[in-house]
């Protein structure tokens, strides 16, 4: 008698992706806006290699401070893809492993429903005490909402009104606990299999900032670890991409 295997399964072990006679650990730091949707990867991850990925969540500038001084990640999943880039140029990743695994989609976003409307004309009327934004200078999200500002023509006029988070996760509380009316925040945090959870958002034309291409790129630390590898290979598959397209990502 024949044993058939799901569909899932079987593709999964096509792609290298069988349980492994010794299992690993991964010490990977990723993205604050990619919290959720890595989180859900990396249950899908241990499910279906055996191998763990242990998460650390933070600003892609921290952490690149911190492995620029010797922090125990083994790989990356930045909210850009210039630090990549750049570890890569440093010697401090592994060169050819890095990839893009998401364009993030920025939003503006406040817990009130019918408080921010569908063409962001919220920023212009200038009713809010506190408009909550990332750090630009360690975050992606933060420096596309100042770009997006700057080109709408009202950095100047809401910059005395920003409450600045070190992370785009910090910047979700402040909204969310209504410490700021509004804010700019991952779509990622908001939205769930393409709904948005609560509150009123608009999401900010992509044509307003840079693209928000994020790179995922194995370190120095991780070259000879095989859950790294796995990990790599995992992110590009179909079950990892739907999860990610499921959080509002463009791939």
């Amino acid at each position: 008698m024949k044993t058939r295997l799901s569909p899932l399964f079987a593709s999964l072990l096509a792609l290298g992706f069988a349980t492994p006679l010794r299992a690993a650990e991964v010490q990977v730091a990723v993205a604050a806006n990619f919290t959720a949707p890595m989180q859900k990867i990396a249950a899908d991850f241990e499910k279906a290699t055996g191998h763990q990925a242990k998460l650390a969540f933070g600003a892609t500038g921290k952490f690149y401070a911190q492995i620029k001084n010797g922090a125990p990640f083994e790989m990356l999943l930045a909210a850009d893809d210039e630090t990549p880039a750049k570890l890569e140029k440093e010697g401090l990743a592994v060169s050819g492993s890095r990839f893009t695994y998401s364009i993030g989609q920025l939003a503006l976003w406040s817990a009130k429903p019918g408080y921010v409307d569908a063409r962001g004309e919220v920023l212009k009327q200038g009713a809010f005490d506190h408009l909550a934004i990332a750090n630009p200078k360690l975050a992606p999200y933060g420096a596309a909402a100042v770009e997006s500002l700057t080109r709408l023509g009202l950095l100047g006029s809401v910059e005395g009104k920003f409450v600045q988070g070190e992370n785009i996760a910090q910047t979700y509380q402040f909204v969310s606990t209504g410490n700021a009316e509004l804010g700019f925040v991952a779509l990622s945090q908001i939205v769930e299999n393409g709904k948005l959870k609560n509150g009123s958002a608009w999401i900010v034309p992509p044509g307003l900032h840079t693209p928000i291409r994020q790179d995922a790129v194995v370190l120095t630390r991780g070259k000879d670890n095989p859950a790294a590898a796995a990990l790599a290979r995992f992110l590009k598959s179909d079950a990892a991409r739907t999860v990610i397209k499921s959080y509002g990502y463009a791939l």
